[in-house]
């Protein structure tokens, strides 16, 4: 390349620079720009020969610059780094002419303060703690054997095949609908909340497992960002969260209705063990069976104990003694009957008896007469009928009419 001749010429529209004049120009105040620190997410990370090349994006802007670290510089840095991760790098700007581009050099690159992060998010899980978000009484149970599992995770990723591969393993008949989402990177904590909503929304869907591999910690942050929690929680859809390993806590654990340890766990704590199940079928059957049986048997020896008995061995003794034990008492009723009559009979007779003996009826049959007056009055005394005294004698057989006479003395 031919050396660029410096123009120090205003250009004007007669006499305009030529293009490398002018990019040579911008390399030279760019180049006069001494470093500073600045600090963003790395959104692309890629090693070749020595070298890294990458882009560093603002926390809360839309703005991006790429970035180079030389051999020279990448041999000592004291950490790794991958894409997602929050970095204060120092950095020069550097415009390279021929291709027209700016680029900065790092020349140190470190993460993020951990003790900012943690304290960020201690504020958010201190904040929807007393929203109530985590409470125990918010968790739902799982379904016993989904039809339908609805999962977010990475594509092509390891925490996508140990779930699929162990759930199957453990119930041949699951299914599956996934929703690929970036799982780390600036674009991770959107797309993670987008699948959670889609898979809510889908009626089929019974339950929704976000799964990643593990991972630093600056990796699993998306998984604690306030808008992907807040979603888990307000989805109708029990949520399962696995994601990286049992050290791993991001704040999408503590909302989830289940936490998995791993992946590999979720498959196994959202799927039943189809061998496990028919174990306990058949344990379940002979225990039926067991019981059943012993029933059964109970039961029939109840019954050959009452069919022994004698009124179900021979039931026409019993009619037999019943209809013996019922002449017995019609007999015994009859004579009772019988007697009573009799002894009432003879109360009767003796009765009559003595009222005929005291009847004035008797007296006339043997012989006597009673006199009345006219008046119907008894007639006491001769005196009373003086002679020619009209009077009337009551006899046995009748009545007699008579004419009282004088009486002698």
């Amino acid at each position: 390349m031919s050396p660029v001749t410096v123009q120090t010429a205003p250009a004007t529209r007669e006499a305009p620079w030529p293009v490398a004049a002018m990019s040579q120009k911008i390399k030279e105040w760019i180049d006069r720009l001494g470093t500073v620190w600045v600090e963003g997410e790395i959104t692309q990370w890629q090693e070749r020969g020595g070298h890294v090349y990458g882009k560093l994006k603002d926390l809360s802007q839309d703005a991006t610059v790429s970035f180079t670290v030389w051999s020279s510089v990448s041999r000592k840095l004291t950490a790794d780094f991958a894409q997602g991760d929050r970095v204060i790098a120092l950095v020069k700007p550097d415009f390279w002419v021929k291709g027209g581009s700016l680029t900065v050099q790092v020349f140190d690159l470190s993460h993020v303060g951990l003790g900012e992060l943690l304290q960020r998010l201690e504020r958010l899980r201190q904040q929807l703690q007393r929203e109530g978000l985590f409470d125990a009484a918010r968790k739902r149970p799982l379904p016993f054997l989904p039809a339908l599992i609805g999962l977010v995770t990475g594509r092509d990723s390891d925490a996508e095949k140990d779930v699929i591969r162990n759930a199957t393993l453990r119930w041949p008949g699951v299914k599956f609908r996934v929703h690929y989402a970036a799982v780390q990177g600036d674009r991770a904590a959107a797309e993670v909340t987008a699948g959670i909503v889609a898979l809510d929304a889908d009626p089929e869907v019974d339950v929704i497992i976000v799964a990643r591999g593990g991972g630093d910690f600056q990796h699993l942050l998306p998984f604690s960002e306030e808008g992907v929690v807040r979603a888990a929680a307000a989805a109708s859809t029990p949520i399962v969260s696995a994601i990286g390993h049992e050290a791993d806590r991001p704040l999408l654990d503590d909302v989830a209705d289940l936490r998995a340890s791993t992946p590999t766990d979720a498959a196994k704590r959202v799927v039943p063990d189809v061998e496990e199940e028919h174990a306990r079928i058949s344990d379940a059957r002979a225990r039926m069976s067991f019981r059943l049986s012993q029933l059964l048997t109970h039961e029939t020896d109840r019954i050959s104990q009452l069919r022994a008995r004698p009124v179900l061995a021979t039931p026409e003794r019993m009619v037999e003694e019943r209809a013996e034990e019922l002449v017995r008492w019609i007999a015994r009723g009859s004579e009772l009957a019988e007697r009573h009559v009799a002894d009432r009979a003879n109360e009767l007779s003796h009765a009559h008896a003595r009222l005929t003996a005291l009847s004035p009826r008797a007296t006339l049959e043997r012989g006597y007469a009673i006199a009345q007056l006219s008046s119907g009055a008894v007639l006491r005394d001769p005196a009373d009928a003086p002679a020619g005294t009209a009077i009337h004698l009551a006899l046995a057989g009748g009545g007699l009419d008579a004419v009282a006479a004088s009486s002698e003395t």
